[in-house]
């Protein structure tokens, strides 16, 4: 399998983990865990599993001063604001909210990328994008709208598109260095540094955790927090932006809301309808669109 094709199916599952999760966060926060708590253990707990598995090679990289500066920034966007908003976002917003404003980070993407990366959008990516936000939005909306959640809404999705951008500059920065640096090397650094941003602001929450509270499913929802949607994920996207860059995985996002879907099939036993299928092939189609375009500049 090539080099491209694996990052492909990386970015896959980590999108699966990313669209599912919330399902994981609205069980356990915040009846039985505050948003700044979970936040904290998430960071603090991955950041222990980058350095138990990947810390201790025999040859460290080191980094210069400008990029330890840049590095500082993506572990300040991308975990400990990104994590900390999403979180706060998902426990106070329904799971329809989310799910629709985690669009918006593709695109946001897209457009920095153009603006600062100078990224072409190409009538394909164009068409791709517009495919994908179709899809995701006629997929988000025929879900049952009656079940509203009781928090403030308002606030939930504000919290949830702040977590938006700073992933997606998160996205755009990690680029610069993932050119110059193992992965792995990177991956540790930030979430070394987002644990030391992130633990000082919820000490206190974690405190009055009521651990004994937590059942067999409350372990498990917060384990697929910190390694499928956390640990596993960050590992999968960071390769594919170093494979494919920021636009292309970003297109994959698209599918988050579809993967969110299948979950509540399976486990709200939610039933599959039309809609639901034509917003998957649009949202397919959109992400092939978005891909094709490197495979044509590559043949020119």
């Amino acid at each position: 399998m090539s080099r491209s094709y694996k990052a492909v199916a990386a970015v896959i599952f980590a999108n699966f983990f990313f669209g599912t999760t919330v399902i994981a966060v609205k069980h356990i926060t915040p009846s039985i865990i505050t948003p700044t708590a979970l936040t904290t253990v998430r960071v603090v707990a991955t950041a222990c599993l980058f350095w138990l598995f990947f810390g201790f090679t025999k040859f460290a990289t080191k980094f210069t001063r400008k990029d330890f500066f840049i590095l500082m920034i993506c572990a300040l966007m991308g975990i400990s604001f990104n994590q900390g908003f999403s979180i706060k976002g998902m426990s106070l917003t329904s799971p329809i909210h989310a799910s629709l404003l985690i669009l918006t980070t593709p695109i946001s993407i897209s457009l920095l990328a153009a603006l600062f990366l100078k990224e072409k959008l190409t009538p394909y990516k164009l068409g791709g994008l517009l495919l994908g936000i179709t899809g995701g939005a006629i997929l988000i909306f025929s879900r049952d709208l009656s079940v509203v959640n009781s928090g403030d809404q308002t606030k939930g999705d504000l919290f949830v598109m702040l977590s938006a951008l700073c992933y997606s500059t998160y996205v755009l920065i990690m680029k610069s260095l993932a050119a110059k640096y193992p992965n792995l090397t990177i991956l540790k650094w930030v979430f070394l540094i987002g644990a030391c941003i992130s633990l000082p602001f919820g000490w206190q929450d974690l405190q009055k955790v009521p651990w004994h509270s937590f059942d067999l499913l409350s372990w498990f929802c917060l384990s697929y927090i910190v390694i499928g949607a956390t640990f596993l994920s960050y590992l999968f996207m960071n390769y594919g932006i170093s494979q494919l860059g920021a636009s292309r995985t970003s297109s994959f996002m698209y599918s988050q809301p579809f993967f969110a879907a299948v979950s509540a099939i399976i486990i709200l036993n939610e039933t599959i309808s039309l809609s639901k299928i034509l917003a998957a092939s649009l949202i397919f189609t959109g992400v092939y669109l978005a891909n094709i375009t490197k495979n044509f500049s590559e043949k020119e």
